[in-house]
């Protein structure tokens, strides 16, 4: 029996990119939370409790949850922030909805005159 080397390899390369593509969409499955840092110096207490409360609100409804809200800051280098918060999404995609809500452009504009803020992101590790 004559073996067809050029259909042989050909087969290989099929199940060697079949196998990296699977690879590949396994791995995006693995979703990354995304963390919202905030260092805030605030202006006006009365309009950043108005803003605090509503920005909670529509947090907890895109699944985000606070981990530092508040509390005792304690500088080991440089000046802290008078005011500190950390939250997180479980996804970019929840992220994203939480920033794309209709509700952020009243809700913002009243944090603007609450206070400075100085805000980022950061992925998370794996789960």
């Amino acid at each position: 029996m004559k073996v067809n080397y050029k259909s042989v390899l050909g087969v290989l390369a099929g199940i060697a990119l079949g196998m990296g593509v699977a690879g590949s969409a396994l791995a995006q499955k693995s979703v990354l939370p995304v963390y919202v840092v905030n260092e805030i110096d605030v202006i006006d207490d009365a309009l950043f409790k108005t803003y605090s409360s509503s920005q909670q609100t529509l947090i907890e409804k895109h699944g985000g949850k606070y981990i530092i809200r508040g509390g005792k800051i304690v500088a080991v280098d440089g000046t802290p922030p008078k005011r500190f918060t950390i939250y997180v999404f479980e996804s970019a995609d929840k992220f994203q909805a939480w920033q794309n809500d209709a509700a952020q452009k009243a809700i913002w504009a009243t944090r603007d005159k609450a206070g400075k803020f100085r805000t980022f992101t950061a992925e998370g590790l794996a789960k």
